[in-house]
């Protein structure tokens, strides 16, 4: 790691193996970050960089790595935006050229402005369409009632059709400094070469503002049901309250989550789907972040189902509470964990990506190694304390959406 006079990290990862690198901008922003007039400007500004530098038109930023057999990509999360690019190592010069033109040199045109407003209208309706990505988003923004975390990345129709040329780029400017800044690299390369390609395009950054603290979120247990007549299936979303990313207790939560519904072997797949048949889809997953987390449910089912579902999930939830784990199921959910891992660092886009959460979360880098050790040590205790500890019918909350009827749901059946 190399930390430039303006605050500027630079992170890599040597994989002589392979004849790929893969490098990526990240920004400590996200949509978590915006007031509740400016939600989506995140997101929007995401996209708005791909429509031109002061160097290249829009044709030229997606011809300049397509040509070379690469591929430039950009995402925008609650707590980060990225812009990434993968290449053969041969082009890593040529691909960063064209990465730091469009992060640092945006034209930000008002033409332009006004047509992807379009664009991320449709995209806005194209989710709305989507009944586990709406039923997710109606959870959120109850779980986490009045504060950014529970608002769309997305923003909405009326937010997005109020941004302007003036509020993105006063927003831009805010943000996208380089103390605010991380470039990490995997791949086929030296780290004196990359931060020889970082120091040309970025050093000349003056170090902008420190980005005040952010708000914590509290958790709010809301019953939120909502009718959708034209689904076929209720969807449904359950969740309680976690740890947040940093917590020494994360360990210990990705192997309750593993055991729950992390798999086809879960309890959740097993005694939902194969057991009694009620759901195709039954999945649980964390979401951690800096200050807070969520341990949610998700399954689909039919409206005659869903009260079976609802009470198949929570006694679940007491069976964990009052039993300890046994040997053989925890040592399958942490094989599980441990392979998940390893596999997922194998390219490097992925060891890319890790690099960076890694630095933003912890400041610190875990090798998979010290990763796989504190798998390792999670107890069957370690999980039954938090079982104890979140799983709570005053703590749960549960969104409910699909073509309701006269479907009822209380307090009283969320008792675990």
């Amino acid at each position: 790691m190399t930390r430039l006079d303006n605050g500027l990290r630079i992170i890599t990862e040597a994989m002589p193996h392979v004849r790929s690198v893969s490098v990526g901008v990240w920004i400590s922003t996200g949509s978590r970050r915006e007031s509740a007039d400016l939600n989506g400007i995140s997101h929007f500004i995401e996209h708005m960089l791909f429509k031109g530098t002061t160097r290249r038109s829009a044709e030229d930023i997606a011809r300049s790595v397509d040509s070379i057999g690469g591929n430039l990509d950009a995402f925008t999360a609650k707590e980060l935006v990225c812009f990434n690019t993968k290449v053969l190592d041969q082009h890593l010069s040529q691909a960063f050229d064209v990465l730091a033109d469009l992060v640092l040199h945006p034209l930000f045109r008002d033409e332009d402005i006004e047509k992807e407003k379009g664009v991320i209208l449709e995209e806005i309706k194209m989710e709305a369409d989507s009944p586990d990505y709406l039923v997710h988003e109606i959870f959120s923004a109850n779980f986490w009632k009045d504060h950014p975390l529970g608002k769309p990345i997305l923003g909405t129709r009326e937010t997005v059709k109020r941004f302007d040329r003036g509020m993105i780029h006063s927003y831009y400017a805010s943000m996208y400094g380089p103390g605010n800044m991380i470039v990490t690299a995997a791949g086929n390369l030296t780290h004196v070469g990359l931060v020889d390609l970082v120091r040309q395009h970025f050093e000349s950054l003056p170090p902008g503002q420190p980005l005040p603290p952010d708000n914590v979120p509290s958790t709010h247990a809301r019953i939120a049901l909502r009718n959708k007549k034209a689904l076929e299936q209720v969807h449904m979303c359950l969740g309680v309250p976690s740890y947040p990313l940093p917590h020494e207790q994360r360990f210990a939560c990705y192997v309750l989550n593993t055991l729950l519904g992390g798999g086809m072997s879960s309890r959740l797949f097993q005694n939902i789907r194969e057991r009694q048949g009620l759901a195709y889809a039954v999945f649980s997953e964390l979401s951690p972040y800096r200050d807070t987390g969520c341990l949610s449910i998700y399954a689909g089912t039919s409206l005659e189902s869903a009260p079976k579902v609802v009470e198949s999930i929570t006694k679940e939830f007491r069976q964990l509470k009052e039993q300890p784990i046994g040997d053989e199921e925890l040592r399958r959910a942490k094989d599980h964990l441990k392979g998940s891992l390893m596999l997922s660092l194998e390219s490097t886009a992925s060891r890319m990506s890790n690099l960076a959460r890694q630095e933003m979360y912890f400041g610190h880098f875990f090798s998979l190694d010290a990763l796989v050790e504190n798998i390792e040590a999670v107890t069957a205790e370690d999980v039954q304390r938090i079982a104890r500890t979140f799983f709570d019918a005053k703590q749960i909350a549960l969104t409910v959406l699909g073509n309701l009827e006269n479907f009822k749901i209380g307090r009283e059946d969320l008792v675990c």
